[in-house]
């Protein structure tokens, strides 16, 4: 598969060139896989309520399972996300499959944004949880994930820590919004530092409040590098004006008749002059 770019001239595309395909599949799914591991690991090894410290102030791993998209964002949209991920694996696709085989970073981006999309996708197709959200005795929201019980006290309803159910949360039933079953991801790196307490609006609170996983780290990236690929090469900014130029000149052929006045005009020049030299 060839495609023409905007100066004219004709590239092979990158699903075409093996050395492309290399880059991406490689990255892709190496990335997927350091993934799916690390999730792995973190909720094997790591107790629940533990705040693993692994540089001392900045970095800690802490489990938690996250209801939402990226970053806990948007929690009970499950289906939305997962629809989502699907339209962004096939957009990703798309821009691999029209891509140059020159275009290293693009690839390398293109694999870091799939690994990341298919690492997230799968836990909230595979890792499912119970979500509930009450209110507490303040008039608080709140939404908890893990494993409901239901050997506790009449009247209770015990929240255990996911995937056993261990220590149990007894949570009063009266105040329970609702209870339901829904895909999770698994989350587990923690920045730690906080903004100084004398800057406006965010002092006290975290740099980077969030708990994310390896495929977040790596739609973040990845993003960050697509955009700066547009950036450098600016390949839509060029299209886009030779576009405007070609439409322009199409809009605005050369006239007929100002070509016919021009030639009489050079024709009355010509018969002028011979005039001038018979005489």
């Amino acid at each position: 598969m060839t495609t023409e770019r905007s100066d004219g001239h004709r590239h092979l595309s990158a699903w075409r060139d093996p050395r492309a395909n290399l880059r991406f599949w490689i990255v892709a799914g190496l990335g997927l896989a350091v993934d799916l591991w690390s999730k792995g690991w973190a909720f094997r090894t790591l107790n629940p309520g533990e705040n693993r410290s692994i540089l001392s102030g900045v970095l800690e791993f802490r489990r938690s399972l996250n209801p939402g998209a990226v970053f806990g964002l948007g929690a009970g949209l499950v289906t939305v996300f997962i629809a989502a991920s699907a339209l962004a694996l096939m957009f990703v696709l798309f821009l691999f499959i029209g891509s140059s085989k020159r275009h290293r970073a693009l690839h390398v981006a293109l694999g870091m944004i799939l690994a990341g999309a298919l690492g997230n996708l799968y836990d909230r197709t595979f890792v499912k949880a119970e979500v509930v959200r009450w209110r507490t005795a303040a008039g608080d929201l709140r939404t908890d994930v893990g494993v409901v019980r239901s050997d506790v006290r009449e009247g209770l309803i015990g929240l255990g820590t996911w995937p056993d159910g261990s220590d149990p949360r007894l949570i009063p039933a009266t105040s329970v919004l609702d209870i339901r079953t829904q895909g999770v991801v698994r989350d587990f790196i923690h920045i730690i530092p906080e903004f100084p307490s004398w800057v406006p609006i965010a002092g006290g609170r975290g740099v980077w409040p969030w708990i994310f996983n390896v495929a977040d780290s790596l739609l973040v990236c990845g993003v960050l590098l697509l955009m700066g690929h547009l950036w450098r090469t600016g390949e839509p900014a060029r299209a886009g004006r030779t576009g405007r130029a070609g439409g322009q000149a199409a809009a605005n052929p050369p006239s007929h008749e100002t070509a016919g006045r021009g030639e009489a005009s050079a024709a009355e020049a010509r018969g002028d002059a011979v005039g001038d030299i018979r005489s």
